[in-house]
């Protein structure tokens, strides 16, 4: 893996992404308007930042919209993925609903792009 993601090092031990994300990344869909799928710097600058709005929780971002704050982003608590308006007050950031998987999310991306016209 090249330095677009984030390194093992830079992630929880329990955490690894999965294969689906890893496909996508490799095939360069990362434009899906209005959804940016984050890497590089981004990602990383959008990782620390929510670390240290929401302390509270274990997110690792997967795309920001770019029409709002909204990120989406593996939730290990719950081991979902999660919709969270960054920038939000504690405990106001979330947004429902969440999805299952990655492959679940990315579905809702797509169908999000073929509608933003």
């Amino acid at each position: 893996m090249d330095d677009s993601l984030l390194a093992p090092s830079e992630l929880p031990p329990e955490f690894t992404y999965p294969p689906e994300f890893l496909r996508v990344v490799e095939q360069g869909l990362l434009e899906l308007e209005p959804w940016w799928v984050l890497t590089g710097d981004m990602l990383r600058g959008t990782h620390a930042g929510l670390a240290k709005r929401y302390p509270a929780r274990r997110l690792i971002p997967i795309a920001k919209r770019q029409d709002n704050d909204d990120v989406a982003c593996w939730d290990l608590a719950t081991g979902q993925v999660s919709i969270v308006h960054d920038f939000a007050s504690p405990g106001w950031g979330a947004r429902s609903p969440g999805f299952q998987d990655f492959r679940a999310w990315f579905h809702s991306a797509v169908d999000d792009m073929l509608d933003h016209w």
